[in-house]
This record gives C-alpha cells, structure tokens and sequence, in this order.
C-alpha cells in the first residue's frame, strides 16, 4: 500500500495491453468492473493474473515503511504526497476492486443483506457498560451489550449492569453461553432457510483481492519489527507502526461488520494453507520482501520456551536442519532449572530455520509436550497475524478486528487452536511487557471469549493439549522468581517458594493466565480429562508447592523493623487466585459418588508432596520457634478434598487418611497459625509493624477465610478426632506457651511468654479449642446451615446492608462468578433471619440507608458467639455482637444484667468425625480445667472471666457429648494405667467431675507463700519414675507427657529417639540459672470439679451457700431439661445449667452435689490466704461502688449534655424550634442584653464594645429559579426535551429591568425594581452572639492554628465556637432594645395627611454618618462583607458603571431577598402565622439597622422622591414633556411597590414609628391596587371593557365611590382609553386574552392575588421591626387577615357579607385625580411604544416555590442518555459526565475541554447558574455533588435499589430508584440555604470540578 499507483506506472513494467493507466478515480470503478467481468468467465485465468499483477503493482511494498518509521525524511521519497497519500490511494483501489466497479457503500448494503449470523458478537473495549444477567447466563461470564440487554425480557431476572474492564463481547444469540429464553428480538434464532443463498459474483472479488490485502498487512507488521535491544524497549517505534497501519486495519474490521457472508469470505482466506505457502514462499528476487521474511525469521526465534543455559547443549551439535535439538534443549528447561529468563535471550539462539520439526516428543522426565517448547511454525495468515498481534502487545484494533470474526464458527475453531498454540509465546511475551496490565486486560478480552464455551473447550482440550500447555506455561511463570524456603531449616531446605516481592507477584501478572485456567476447570468434561491425568496432578502439586510457606514472618524480639515490607498483599492473592480458586473449580465437579476416584488422585498426589515438603524442609516434630507462614496450600487441598469425599462423595474418612506420624505432622503447621494469630492479638508481634496484624486480618477475611482458616481448622479437627487426645491437647497448650501457667501453685515461671502476654495466651488457647469443638462447618452441616449460620453471624455484630452482607458472607467462590451459588436460597435465608428497615432520615442529614438487623427470635435461639469470634475481623466487633445482644435482653425482659456469651446446641456430628469428641474427655483436658477452675476460686493472677467463660463452656460441651450411658457404678478404666492416673479414674468427663483430689505436687518459686519454711524441700519430682511413688500427690508436665505420646508412636531407633527429645527450648523444667530456684510443695485441695463449681456459684454471687439444687423442689425439672430460663445470663446461670446437666447425666453426680450443698461450707482456701482473700472481697466491692458511682455521673452527664444538645444545636434541621440566644426582651426592657459566647460575659451592645451576631452570608440563586406554574420542570431524558429558562423568576425580572432602561432614565430605573433574584445576599444566622473584638481574637487564633482546614480562615470563614455552625461574618447589633419599645408602639391619633408629611420631612433630613465609632466601623466593614458575597455582575446593573444608584439598588434589594426567601422557607404564604422558626433565629432587624444607616447616606433628590408623586398632584401635567432629549422618568404605575415600600422605610431615621410604617403601607396600597386594576383592564378584551366603562360611571357618584373597584376600573379604562393602550389590537392582542368570562368573583380574586405577594412581605417585615406575631389562617382568608394585622382594614369592619378588597383602600388624595395623573404618564409613554408600555403593565406577580428538576423514577434512564451524550464544547463523551439538578445544563466534571480561565465548567456553572451553590448530578456515580463557593462536597445519592441502599459509582449495577424523600431533604437543603450547616466533609476543589 505504501507505493502510489502513480509511482507504479513509471516503473518498468512487462507491457499490458488492455490495462488502462490507472491513474484517475473513473478509471478505477472502470477497471474494476472490467476486472470483475473477465474474472466472471468461466476461464478466468487471464483475468486473475491481470488482478494479481493490479494489486502486485497497487500494494507492493517496495517503498520501505521501515524508513518511514525510522526517520520522516524518506517521506517524500514516495511521492504521492507521503506515505499517508499512497496508503489512501492502496485503500481506494481495495474498495474499488471488491465493489468490483460499483459504489462501495451500496456494495456494502448488498453484503449484509446477506447476514446469516445470528450472533451479535458486538466486541467492546474497556470502560464499555455492560450487562450480565445471571438468570440467562449459562456461563458465569456472559454479557450483553445495553441494546441487546433492553430489546430481551429480563424482567425479574438477576441482572446487573457493569464497566467492562477488559473489553468483552455481546453473546446474544450464542446458546453455548446463555439460555435462549434470554435472547434479544434480533437474535432470537433465525432459521437458515430464509437468508437467501449469496450470489457467487458478489464477493468473489474479496476472494482474490483480500489474500493479497493481508499478505500485505503481514509484510508491513514483518517490516516494523526491530527486536528490541537487550535494555532499550521500543514502544515508541511499535506505536508508531501501528499509527500508520491504522487505516488499514480499520478497513479490515469494517469488513468484518457486514456480516455473516464476508466473514465466512475473511475465515476461508485467513485460514487457507495453500493462499499462505504461495504468498511467503513465492518471494523470489524481491530483496524488500527478503528482508522482512528475515526480519520474521529472528522475531520467530525467541517464541520457544527455552532458557539460556541451553546455549552450551546448542552450541554442541552442528545446528543441520532437523536434527530435534530441541528435544534435549526441552530436557534442560523441564527439570525446572531456576535460570533467570534474561531479556536478551531472543539473540541467544542461532538462526537455523529449520530448528524442530513439531514432533510430539513426551519428555521422558516429566509429562510436558514437546510442542509447547517449540519454536512456533505458521501455516497460515491467521496464524501469523495472531503472531504478530502478540509480538506488537495486542494492540486493541487488531484484537478488536480478531474478535469481530468470532461469529463465524469455523473462524472460531480455528482462531482457538492458534491461540492455544500461541500460548507459551504470550506468557513470554507479557512477562517482558512494561505494559503488563493493559496487555493482561486485552489478553483476558480475547480468552474469555473462547474458553468461556465448554464444547470449544472441550475439542481443544483433546485435540491441542491445551491442559498440558495451560499447567506447563504456568509452571514455567514461576519458575523464573523463585527463592530458597527459610521455613524450618534455613541452612540445609531444599524447597522453594515464590518471592511474593517480584513484579511477577507484586502486580499479579500471572493473572490472565490463572483467569483461563480457572475458566476451562469450571467446564465438567476439561475437569474430569484434569483429574483423571495423573501426569497433570503431579505437575500441579508440584506448581501448589511453589507457594507452600511462602511469605514466611519472622518474629522481631528486639528493635522494631525498618522497613514494613508490604509483600502479604501479593502472597494472599497469590494463593487465593492460583491455588484456591482451581481448588474450588476442581471441587465443583466432585459432588457425586461416581467421582469417588478424582478425589482419590488428588488426595494421594497431594499427600506425596506433602510429604515431599516435609523432608525438603527437614522437619520432624517441633516447629521452629518465632516463626509463622500463614500459607500452607498443600494443606489445603488435603482438607478441601477429604471434605468433599466425605459431604457429597460418601468415602470412607479413614480410607483417605495417612498414617500417625504423617497426621501428627499435618496439624503442626496449621497449629501454629492459630497460636500466632493469639501472638498477634495479643501484641506479640508488635515490632515486626502494621502489616502483621493486616496479615492476620486478611486470613480472616470473608473473601479468603473458606480457602484459609476454615480448611485448617478443617484438617486440625480431622487429625484430632485420629490422634491420642492427650497428646493432641498438650500440644497445644505448649503451642500456645501457656503450660507454665497450668500449675496450682499461686507463682509460676514462664520461660518462653512474658507475664504480660499470659492471659491473653490462655485465653487465646482456650478460645481456640472451644473453636476447633463447637464448629460443625466441614463436620456435617448443610449448605443452607451454613449459609444461615455465616449471616447470623454478620448480622449480630452490626446491622447490614444487603451489598455488604453478600460481600461479608464467604461464597463457595465459584471463580469470576461473583455469585453466591443459589442466591435465591441467600434471599429466602434472609428474610428467615433477619428484618428490612427501611432507609430513615435523621434530621441532621445523615442519611441511613436500608439495612437488615436480626429477628428477635435469632437472638434468642441462634446467636453463636463461636462464629463470631472465627468470623471477626477486628476484635471490636465481637464486643459490638456482646453489646447488642446485652441490649435485645434487657429490651425483652429476658436478663437484666451483664449476660455472658450463650451456650449453643450445635448440629450433630458426621459420625465420621465422631473421634473429635474424645478430646473433651481426655484426662489432660480434664486437668486442665480442674486446675483453671481452682486458681480462678483462689484469685490467682492472669485469670480473666473470659477463661472461666471458655472452662465453662469446655465442660458443658463436655456434658453435651459425654458416653451415651454411664453405668452409676465407677465407670471401668479401659486401657493400660496412664502415668497420671491417680489424678483421675477415668476418662469420662461426668464421672471425672465428682472425683475428689486431695494433694497435689507442685513445682514453685521459693519465695512463694506454699513454701512451708520448716520441711525440707522435697525431691525434685521431674524424672517420670517418681511421679509413680508419690501415690499422695499428683504432679503433672503436659510437655513430658506429649513426648511421651510421641515417642510411643514413632517407636524409632534409640538414637534418633534422644534426638527427638532433645530440649528445645520447650522443656520447662531446666530453669535459667538467673531466676530463683525451683521447689517443689504439697498442696492439700480436697476439691472435685463439682464442689468447685458449686462454690464458684457462691463466689460469683457473692453470697454464702447460695446455691441450692432445683430439682429437689421441682423433679420435673430432671425429666424436661430444655429450661428456657437458663438460655441466657451470666456466669451463675451457666455454673446452674452445668450442675443441672451433671445431675442429669449420672444419679451418682445428683447425689454428689446434694451433698456438698448439705455440708454448706465456706470455700476453704489454703491454709495461707485468709486476709488476702478479705482484701480481694473488699476490692471488689469498693470496685463496684465505684462503678457505681461512674455510671451515675456518666448519665448525670448525658443528661446535661443532652440538654445542651437541644439548646445550642441547631446544626441538625432548619426545622428545631430553639430557644434564640437573643433576649426577646418584655417591651418594657429597654435595653437588649447579649451573651458573648466566647467570653462569656453578658451586656449590651455599644458603641465602643459592639456585640455581633454569628452569621453566615451567602449569595443565593433559588429565588431566581421559582416558575410561574406548579408543575416542576423534568429532567431532560431525550434529545427533544431541552429546558429553557425563559420562565423563570430571574428572566422574566432581568427582561423587565432592561426594557425599562430602554426608555427611561437610567437612575430612574433603579429605584424601579429590585434586583437580587439571582445572586442576591441571603443572611442566616445560628442565634448566637459575641463581642466583636472577642471574634477577632478568636480569627486570629484559628489563623494560626493550621489543623483545622475545613473552611478558609482568610477568607473570613469560621465557625461559631458555640454550635460550630458554619460562618463568615458578624452583624453588629445596633444599641437599643431588639423590641421597638411601648413609646413607638402607641397608635397615634395624626390623620393621614400629617403623617405623610412628617414621613417626607424625615426622609428629606440627610443622613449624618455617625462619628467614628467602634460600632460604625463594624457597620462599614460588614457592608463591605455582605457586597463582597456576591459577584459584581449581580450588583452592577447601572447603564454608568459604579455609580451611586447601583449601591442603593444592591442595599434595598439584600432586605428584599432576605424577606422573600424567608417567605418561601414559610412555604410561600403566611398562613401558618406564628414567629416561624426562620422567625425565631432571623437577624432581619440588625440586617436592617446596617442598611438603613448605609441607605441614608444617598439622599433621593426631593424632585424625584417617588413619596411626592404618590401623596401630591402635580399642577402642570404638561410640563414634564418639555424636555425631549433627556430620557423621562419611569411612570409611578410601572414601579415595583415592594421596592418602593423598602426604599421608603429604608431612607428613614430607625427606629421607625409604627404609625409612619402604617402610613406608608396605606399609600402604597393604593398605588399597588391601581396597578392591580391597569393589568386587569389589559388582561380582558374590547367588550369587557366598555361595559365596566359603563357600569362603573354608574355608581361613581355614590359615597364610596371611592372604595369600589368598579367604579375605579371603569375610570381606569376610560382614563388610560385617551392613550394608545388599548388600540393596536391585532392578532397578537387574542393572544393575551384569557378566554375565561370575567366574573365579579373572579375579579375579586385576581385583584386579591395581585396584592397578596406585597401583604405577605409587608407583614413579615412589621413582625421583624416591631415584634408582632403574624396571625395563623386558612389559605382563602390570608388578604383579609393580613390587611386587617397591616391597619389597612378600619377596625370596625363587618365580616358578614363578601369580603371586597378595595374597602382597605385609604386615599390620602381624591382617588380619581392621582389615577388620572398616573395614567396620565402611562398615555405619554404609549403614544410612541403601545407594546411596551402594555408588557410592562402585566407583572406575573405569583410566584410559585422554587424546585429542583423533577427525575426519572428508574436511573437507568438517566444513565442512558447522559453517559453517551457529547460534550458540546469537544464533541467527545466526557470521562466524568454530569447535569446540573437546577437547571438541567449537562456539564464535564474536571473536563478540560471546558476549561475557562483555569475555572473547570462545573465551578464555572454553580456561580453562573446558582452564584456559587451547584447541585449536580454525577451521571457515572449516582451520586449528587454540592458546590458551595471554594468548597465541595459529596452529599450522597438519591437513587437507591430495592434494598434500600446507594451504589456509588455503579459498582453493582443493580437498577436504582428514586428515592423521593431523599430528594426532598435535598431540595429543602437547597431552598433553606442549609448546605453549609448540614454536610460535614467539605473540601477545597481548586476550581478543578
């Protein structure tokens, strides 16, 4: 391709006549055509050599592409414009020739009419979303495409939607895959009869075109290729082939795209032998052509599995064609040398190119194929493309072209065999790669696809050996990091483990290849070939072996380690992914009897290595001390299968077992495990850092703990219930280092534990056998039991959400699944166990989501302490399930106490595990409780409740699974006399217990108490023989004992037998020579396990004989045991229940206990304690005085913090009522007291020491967002739904002002209107107040305190150091009461008239700043806070930039938009009356205090003091239009009136009298309903109007005239009828026209609702100023109420008829001269502009509340149309996608693309959409993200799935609904402005959103 035809036509070529130049576009389609016909005859041998010599002469590689990627300059040496030019041309002659002269797209059409396929086989790269629908799915990997998914019906099915991570592929319409139910309408099978055959002439151009377009790709692939130098990787010069080859390839994989009859064209030419042989062998003298062969031939060495050490076996034989040298080369790897594969091994080999026939060689020293460590021999393109698709790492085009194929099933076939056969090749490959995990995910991409499908498995399998190959190219992996064990014998191990600190671990690069084994195991007939191979078991377990005992922890005794090596993370996944889960897919197929024989393989290769890494690591019986691996998977395997066999396959145990040596050495290790983790807890390990105690975490972990810790339990019970029980019971308590501690003796020595770790140790050890015989999980329980035991589990330690209990609960892990299997028995359990509660809000905003907490009957029957212990990760949480079972007692009334963990019945035992019980009643154990029991009795130290709990339960599981009878007569010792016999007669726990002991022999300190000074000491009793004589006392060594045990089983020469006892530092009788000398005592005890229970009761009840056998009241009680009242409790109950159960057992034991409760003696301690024993008794009950004492004070505590709580915090809900801080003083205080809540002190306000309140101001968009209808806007969800901002409040006020300034003048204008609706300054206070100066220390304090930086102190912000509220500014409170007192309250009894002029006589009087006072600054320098809140564009609308009017505007609009945002917190009306709760903690009147003194500083020239033209006629109406050139002034009737009312009041001297406010609202009354009339009488249409005209002059000279709208109405109208207004009625004039018929009461109503929105904030502003409570109401009664509390009413007022509106009117001049003078300006102004002069008459004046956007009810169809759409500014789909709630906009989060001036768009957008504050949505999260100025934060998400939960980042992909509550609280956040207060994880976000 790379040479123009052009080029091509100048060479010297062979004369062709009848080829025309093909030079020109025409000329092509003609040649083609020509082509296409000569080859249609049936003798086309010309016509193909005419093609061939076309295509020779189009795609020729004569121009170098190697120059063109070495070095740009050659690129004009090809002419045609560069190598881009040629490439094109080459691609247009393809298209030409296959259209074979016809357009290419109509052939393409033509093609797919064709399609067959009835697959979808769409291919996708990562980041795709897909679904997997696991109720389809027959493969636990099969996914479909979002078309695919929504066109099948997956109702109710298990499905999920997912982010593809390695790419995959649609399996629609694959039936290997998924079941056909789950088929989409387009793949649901077609029958091959109705796709019409294809026409032979359609595609028969592809077929000799395309051999040839291939060829040429292979030669370019060939050409790019440099095999790297041995340390330069060249990415660079691979990427930039792959850039040129892009057309090309692109090109092929549209071919791919037309459908079923290309591809079977692409399959015949890619996998014909003969096309291949002809094109790369026919190369004859074409030297380029050579040089790529060559190039191919050195690329081609390096594929065989060969190791550089065999360059001396090469170098020997003289490398002749043929000769197998690799036979013996394959002998040199296989014996698994551990060469490190150098990276320069390619240039190892020489380049013999007949190197290894394929023989199939079975290497006589293992099983693995010769093939496998061949070098690869191609025989077709398919095979060579694929060769090179590895070479060059899998670049994702060629992958995606490979992939498309796949529908073809012959493709299929054979593209599997190739990549089988390519297999080692790509383990090479990728562990070279630098780019491993891209290249891991693309090789997963392509595998998946095939192995996924058991039947292609299955024929591989066979036919490729792909098992062999699979195990061999693993083994090989890892080969290549291997290092000597340190395990055990570090000089002289022979075994070797994988070093977890490689990159081959450490970044999991064996993954792809673990994946694919784990895949083809999970296909029954791939298993079954796996277990049967015997070759195959043993080249496994060989591969397991590498990673038995890898990650070996040394124990630090000394300094702590400097480095905290993070290697555990690599060998835990190591072993999970490459050992465990093969295991469970293995195990999988093992569930029958007829499978007896797989297990039986597995076993008895699994042992062979066992015991193979026995002997290399040199063991015999004694772990090496301070040492622990926690990998043991050998073990594993062992126990995992003998589980099987034993559950599902019904083998015989014993069968499958080794013999007692092998057993006793088995449970070493795993024993060792249990003991450190003890170590571990109890800070053993401490030096050896962090990640010891997260190695003991993850082996406990639900995902790793059914492949770790339950197997070695597993295989610990197996060897228990096989070995002698005393042997196996002092084993480990030496394990556990705790033998020392096992003596009577009051003082004891510990060689090998400090004293400090003692407890914690016994307790570990004892924890550890209630464990290893309570736990039934492998020992006979269902699945079901199981599954429902691991929940109750999880649930009783916290409450749980449904994700985090499917996580939690170990799964049976099916590889990849991610299923539990049968996760309808998941539900059903569930719901048995456990209740939903729904998802609650807390009003301080932390939203809970749906959890599931236990049933009270689980607590009461099924709460197992045991499984929690096992199944805890952190200690805690054994605590929590303690706490809240502690809680569900007390709250049933069932134990009021401090109860102890509950005793469980367990599920029986599978009786071939029956011998796990003999450990209970063995004399060792029997022992060893006795002693426990006794030390604790006598306060020994080290003793916790927590031992007594376990002794407790040891015996009462003793009790529970004693011999089913036992004779009352002594039961017969069987057996031979054991050596401490005289301890106890038997071995039956239940006769053991009523045996009385007397003496006992004990080894102690000197100085001990027991040490009677007079006797002479005693001879030392160690050696075993006098152990015999002492018949009066009993002296016990579990160590000697358990040698014994040992030596009596292996039974080996004397020799070896001295060396087995040698002493390792475990014989604890030679004491160092420091510690003080040994002496033996005699202790008289005279106490049986029954008399020390029984006075153990006492103990614990801390009364003398208060134990009293029940069954002598009751004898019911023997014959019906199950007693519930002994289910739960403490320690007393379970001393009971155990006595109960000894009685229950033998009469004997009945008899015994009635006995010593006869004798009622005081428990008699050794002769030495008695003021001790006082002494503890006294400490205890000062003890629990004090705890006493503590609990009081603790809730005393929590009382007054509570109180507190209800006080001070009003962070939680704008909601709470709470007290404000402020003194609402009595009106006849007359000074306002404030706390500082920083210093504390109390006062006034003053001048000089201002207090100020806390406040928080905010510039704030939402008033701009209310629309005029209630609906909410929804949120787009297609392309036709857009949302424009039309009508919103803040457009339809900006348009109002801008056409104002149109006409009028400007300074006019802005006394007009208000502004603030978008960005306006909304002030909110906590109620709090401080001294102004304490607050500027306290700034500074937090200035240089830099931890907290959660807000930015330079920017002003704090928080109240009272309630924490979020805050940047204090609002100085003015001296004076808060009240206006009684003075100003007084109703005076001026008229009208003299009060509006003393209102312009006091706003004439300019306003001097006061002097320079503390307060004043104060004033001045929030005024600059409260202008700097905002941005200048929302204070700046002045047409002359900074001018004066702009600040007037800005001032009186910040107490607008305060009031009307609190109307809206109100609801939007004030019908609830009452001081509100935004009422209580307002700061409205300090707000206002701020402003008026700023406002008075502006006077309003007289002239133009809108008050004149409201109370005064003007004389001359003419005058005004005298001056033409300047703009007028804006006509009266055109002003807001609320802006006016605040201008008005504003610009008075404050305090403000009451009776001037009222005068004030009763003037502007009258403007506003003069306003309300005009509108109307624009509103109507012609008729109307004339017949009002005419009734209203009817009445106008009745008395009240005055006070009848329709008086007034017709005088407007025909008043406003002299102007313009009404005439250019055209068409658009209709459209004004509300069709309805005016009625009186629909008039009425219109002009009520008019002047509504003006009552309610002049309502809401006199309860502010003047302290008044707003009247409550029903809606239809809010004007009347509210004019009649405004004095707008006259008080004597009659109800009873209709109320009418105009009867609040009070003129302060005649009615009819003011309209007609205001009318008269609205005439002059329409004479010239009629449209706009009608427009602004019409204010929409009701406002409904503001709302966030409506959302969908299902996320998904957000999610659809949103994670697809293109970002308007780049045209790409954004990686972080997200739509504004507010408005709907669709925005890149952090997207660059939409960068502007360093602000990313989403910040950009929250100040232009909402002045700061955004909402959006994050499309690809579901969550909600909020932006508050310079902060962020997340808030949470509302979409929720059905159990109630989030799914941040769609992790599980199950569908979410919304969850309107959450929206709500959302939405009342935004409205209440409590963002700030409510969320607390703020952050900074640099402007990066």
């Amino acid at each position: 391709m790379a040479a123009a035809a052009a080029a091509a036509v100048g060479g010297p070529q062979p004369p062709q006549p009848e080829l025309p130049a093909p030079g020109l576009a025409l000329d092509k389609a003609a040649t083609a055509a020509h082509l296409k016909a000569a080859l249609s005859r049936p003798d086309n041998r010309a016509g193909a050599e005419e093609l061939q010599a076309l295509l020779e002469r189009v795609l020729s590689a004569e121009r170098p592409l190697a120059a063109a990627a070495d070095g740009e300059e050659a690129a004009a040496a090809g002419g045609g414009g560069g190598p881009g030019a040629a490439e094109e041309e080459a691609l247009e002659w393809c298209k030409c020739l296959l259209a074979g002269g016809g357009g290419y797209d109509e052939f393409c059409a033509a093609v797919r009419a064709y399609d067959p396929a009835a697959l979808c086989g769409l291919v996708w790269t990562a980041n795709f979303v897909a679904y997997r629908c696991r109720t389809c799915g027959i493969s636990p990997c099969m996914s479909l495409c979002a078309e695919c998914f929504h066109q099948g019906d997956h109702t109710g099915h298990d499905f999920n939607m997912f982010r593809s991570q390695a790419g995959g592929a649609c399996d629609c319409g694959d039936s290997n895959v998924m079941r056909e139910s789950g088929f989409c309408k387009r793949h649901q099978i077609k029958s091959s009869s109705n796709i019409p055959c294809v026409p032979k002439d359609l595609l028969m151009m592809s077929e000799f075109v395309l051999p040839r377009f291939i060829f040429c790709l292979i030669q370019y692939l060939r050409e790019g290729y440099n095999e790297p130098a041995a340390d330069v990787p060249s990415e660079k010069d691979l990427n930039k082939v792959l850039q040129l080859l892009e057309p090309q390839i692109s090109f092929l994989e549209d071919l791919t795209k037309m459908g079923g009859a290309m591809r079977s064209v692409l399959t015949q030419v890619l996998t014909n032998q003969q096309n291949y042989k002809d094109l790369t062998s026919g190369l004859g003298e074409n030297a380029c052509a050579k040089k790529s062969h060559e190039k191919y031939l050195i690329a081609l060495k390096s594929s065989g599995l060969t190791y550089p050490e065999d360059k001396l076996v090469y170098g020997l034989q003289e490398p002749s064609a043929g000769t197998s040298t690799l036979a013996v080369q394959g002998f040199a790897g296989a014996t698994g040398t551990l060469g490190q594969l150098d990276s320069s091994d390619e240039e190892d080999q020489d380049g013999s190119q007949g190197l290894g026939k394929r023989k199939r060689v079975k290497l006589s020293s293992s099983t693995k194929d010769q093939s496998i460590m061949d070098v690869l021999k191609h025989k077709s393109f398919l095979e060579e493309l694929l060769f090179w698709t590895i070479k060059y790492e899998f670049p994702q085009k060629m992958v995606t072209f490979l992939l498309n194929m796949l529908p073809d099933q012959e493709y299929k076939v054979a593209f599997t065999k190739t990549f089988v056969q390519h297999y080692a090749f790509i383990m090479k490959t990728l562990k070279k790669s630098h780019e491993s995990d891209t290249m891991s995910n693309r090789i997963v991409h392509i595998s998946v696809q095939l192995f996924s499908n058991e039947e292609l498995a299955r024929q591989v399998t066979e036919e490729c050996q792909l098992l062999d190959i699979m195990v061999t190219v693993l083994l090989y992996m890892m080969e290549s990091c291997l290092i000597k064990s340190e395990l055990q014998d570090e000089e002289n191990s022979l075994h070797v483990v994988v070093n977890c600190g490689e990159a081959l671990l450490k970044n999991n690069t064996y993954w792809p290849l673990v994946s694919d084994f784990i895949n083809i195991l999970s296909h029954q007939s791939v298993a079954k070939r796996f277990l049967e191979d015997h070759g195959l078991l043993v080249t496994w377990m060989n591969f397991v072996s590498f990673f038995q005992g890898m990650n070996l922890n040394k124990r630090e005794l000394n300094e702590h380690v400097e480095f905290e090596s993070q290697t555990y993370y690599a060998a835990f996944a190591a072993e999970l992914e490459a050992c465990a889960q093969p295991m469970w897919g293995l195990l999988s197929h093992c569930k029958v009897r007829e499978t007896q024989e797989y297990t039986r393989n597995v076993v008895r290769y699994c042992l062979e290595a066992l015991q193979d890494w026995f002997d290399a690591i040199n063991f015999v019986d004694e772990p090496a001390p301070n040492q622990v691996t926690f990998h043991l998977p050998l073990h594993r395997y062992y126990a995992m299968f003998l589980s099987k066999a034993v559950k599902c396959q019904e083998l015989d145990l014993d069968s499958v077992l080794p013999d007692q040596e092998m057993l006793m050495k088995l449970m070493i290790h795993p024993l060792q495990i249990q003991a450190s983790l003890a170590e571990i807890h109890s800070n053993m390990w401490v030096r050896n850092g962090l990640q010891i105690k997260g190695q003991a975490m993850t082996y406990v972990q639900s995902h790793f703990c059914n492949s770790m810790i339950d197997p070695d339990i597993y295989l610990l019970q197996v060897c228990a219930s096989r070995l002698d029980p005393d042997y196996f019971i002092s084993s480990v308590f030496e394990r556990f280092k705790v033998v020392d501690l096992l003596t009577m003796a009051s003082q004891h020595q510990n060689t090998v534990l400090d004293a400090e770790h003692e407890r914690s140790m016994l307790e570990g050890a004892l924890t550890f056998l209630v464990i290893l015989l309570s736990l039934r999980l492998h020992l006979g329980m269902s699945d079901d039991e199981i599954l429902r035991a691991e929940m109750v589990a999880q649930l009783c330690m916290n409450d749980r959400t449904h994700s985090s209990l499917l996580d939690l609960i170990p799964e049976n892990p099916n590889p990849k699944s991610g299923i539990i299997p049968g996760s309808y028995s998941f539900e059903s359990v569930l719901s048995a166990v456990a209740d939903f509660k729904a998802p609650v809000f807390e009003p301080g905003g932390s939203m809970q989501q749906g959890m599931y907490t236990p049933k009270a009957e689980v607590w009461d029957q099924e709460f197992d302490p045991v499984m929690v212990i096992l199944r805890t990760v952190y200690r805690r949480d054994v605590q929590s399930a303690m706490d809240r079972y502690t809680a569900f007692l007390k709250q049933s009334g069932k134990f009021p106490g401090n109860p102890w963990p509950p005793y469980k019945k367990r599920t029986p035992l599978h009786p071939s595990y029956k011998g796990l019980m003999r450990l209970l009643h063995c004399k060792t154990l029997h022992i060893v409780l006795f002693t426990l029991l006794y030390k604790i009795l006598m306060d020994h130290q080290n003793l916790s409740e927590h031992v007594l709990c376990m002794v407790l339960y040891l015996i009462e599981l003793g009790l529970e699974n004693s011999a089913e009878e036992e004779s009352d007569e002594e039961a017969s010792v069987c057996g031979p006399e054991r050596c401490h016999d005289s301890w106890f007669p038997g071995s039956n726990l239940v006769s053991n217990m009523r045996h009385f002991i007397n003496y006992v022999r004990v080894r102690v300190p000197e100085t001990a108490p027991e040490v009677k000074r007079d006797s002479p000491a005693s001879t030392s009793s160690d050696s075993l023989s006098s152990l015999h004589n002492s018949g009066t006392a009993q002296v016990f060594s579990l160590v000697a004992e358990r040698r014994k045990k040992f030596q009596e089983i292996i039974n080996r020469s004397s020799s070896e037998a001295n060396q087995v006892v040698r002493p390792k530092t475990s014989n604890k009788w030679s004491a160092p020579g420091s510690a003080p000398q040994l002496t033996t005592a005699i202790l008289e005890i005279k106490e049986s396990i029954l008399s020390l229970l029984i006075k153990l009761h006492h103990k614990l009840s801390g009364k003398q004989n208060s134990y009293y056998p029940p069954w002598l009241d009751d004898i019911e009680i023997l014959i019906q045991p199950e007693i519930p009242k002994y289910n739960h409790g403490d320690g007393i109950t379970a001393v009971e229940r155990i006595l109960l159960k000894a009685a229950l057992q033998s009469r004997m034991n009945k008899r015994i206990i009635e006995e010593i409760c006869r004798k009622v003696t005081p428990p008699v301690p050794p002769k030495k304690i008695t003021a001790a024993e006082k002494k503890t008794l006294d400490k205890e009950e000062r003890r629990q005085k004090a705890r006493e004492r503590q609990q009081k004070l603790l809730a005393e505590f929590a009382s007054r913090q509570k109180s507190f709580m209800e006080t001070a915090m009003d962070v939680d809900s704008p909601e709470n009522d709470i007290p404000m801080e402020i003194a609402t003083a009595e009106p006849q205080v007359s000074e306002a007291v404030y706390d500082c809540v920083i210093c504390g002190q109390s006062g006034p306000s003053s001048e000089d020491r201002p207090t100020g309140l806390v406040v928080l101001l905010q510039a704030s968009s939402v008033l701009g967002q209310c629309r005029d209808n209630i609906e909410p806007k929804k949120l787009p969800i297609t392309e036709e739904e857009q949302i424009y901002p039309w009508d919103t409040c803040a457009a339809v006020h900006d348009v109002r002002l801008s056409l104002l300034q149109r006409y009028f003048k400007d300074s006019s204008c802005l006394l007009a209107v208000s502004i603030g609706w978008e960005g306006g300054v909304y002030v909110q206070t906590c109620g709090h107040t401080l001294h102004i100066d304490c607050h500027k220390s306290y700034m500074e304090s937090l200035r240089n305190d830099q931890v907290l930086q959660g807000f930015s102190v330079d920017k002003g912000e704090f928080t109240c150091p009272l309630c924490r509220q979020f805050a940047n500014s204090v609002l100085p409170c003015y001296p004076g009461s808060n009240v206006e007192s009684n003075l100003w309250q007084r109703p005076s009894n001026k008229s009208i008239q003299d009060l509006i002029k003393e209102v312009e006589e006091l706003q004439g009087r300019p306003g001097a700043f006061p002097s320079e006072t503390n307060l004043s600054k104060e004033m001045e320098s929030v005024m600059k806070d409260i202008k700097n809140t905002t941005q200048k564009k929302y204070r700046d609308y002045s047409k002359t930039p900074g001018s004066p009017d702009n600040d007037f505007l800005f001032m009186y609009s910040v107490a607008r938009t305060n009031l009307e945002l609190e109307l809206i917190h109100r609801g939007g009306n004030l019908c609830s009356g009452g001081a509100s709760t935004a009422g209580k903690r307002s700061c409205l009147n300090q707000l206002f205090h701020v402003l008026a003194l700023h406002m008075r500083l502006y006077s309003i020239d007289s002239e133009y003091n809108p008050w004149r033209k409201l109370t005064q006629l003007v004389e001359e109406m003419n005058s005004q239009q005298g001056n033409e050139e300047q703009q007028p002034e804006v006509p009266i009737l055109y002003h807001d009136v609320t802006s006016l009312l605040l201008i008005q009041i504003l610009m008075m001297p404050q305090p403000l009298r009451k009776d001037h406010f009222t005068c004030i609202v009763k003037v502007l009354f009258t403007l506003l309903y003069t306003q309300a009339l005009v509108a109307l009488s624009v509103k109507c249409n012609e008729e109307d109007r004339l017949a009002w005209k005419h009734t209203g002059a009817l009445k106008k000279n009745a008395c009240d005239a005055e006070k009848s709208y329709e008086v007034l109405l017709s005088f407007v109208i025909s008043e406003l009828s002299k102007g313009k207004l009404y005439h250019e009625e055209g068409a658009q004039e209709c459209a004004m026209v509300s069709p309805i018929a005016w009625s009186p009461e629909s008039m009425e109503k219109y002009l009520q609702d008019f002047c509504l929105p003006f009552l309610r904030i002049t309502s809401l502003l006199q309860h502010h100023l003047f302290g008044e409570d707003l009247p409550s109401c029903q809606e239809e009664e809010e004007f009347s109420v509210l004019s009649s509390c405004l004095g707008l009413l006259p008080t004597f007022y009659q109800t009873e008829h209709p109320f009418i509106s105009a009867s609040c009117l009070d003129w302060p001049v005649p009615a009819f001269d003011i309209i007609s003078q205001w009318c008269f300006e609205i005439n002059s102004f329409t004479e010239r502009h009629a449209e706009q002069g009608k427009a602004l008459l019409i204010q929409e004046s009701r406002w409904k509340l503001p709302h966030l956007l409506q959302l969908p009810e299902n996320y998904n169809t957000i999610f659809q149309y949103y994670h697809r759409k293109t970002c308007s500014v780049c045209t790409k789909v954004p990686k972080d996608p997200a739509v504004c709630l507010v408005c709907g906009t669709f925005v890149c989060l952090k997207g660059l693309c939409c960068k502007q001036q360093s602000y990313c768009e989403c910040v950009l957008h929250s100040q232009n959409c909402g002045a700061g504050t955004g909402i959006f949505l994050l499309i690809n999260a579901s969550v909600i993200i909020i932006i508050r100025g310079h902060r962020f934060c997340l808030w949470g998400s509302v979409y929720l799935d059905a159990h109630g939960e989030e799914d941040r980042d769609l992790r599980r992909g199950k569908p979410l609904y919304i969850c309107k509550e959450r929206y709500k609280v959302l939405e009342q956040q935004w409205i209440s402005h409590t963002f700030d207060h409510i969320n607390k994880r703020w952050g900074p976000h640099y402007n990066g959103l």
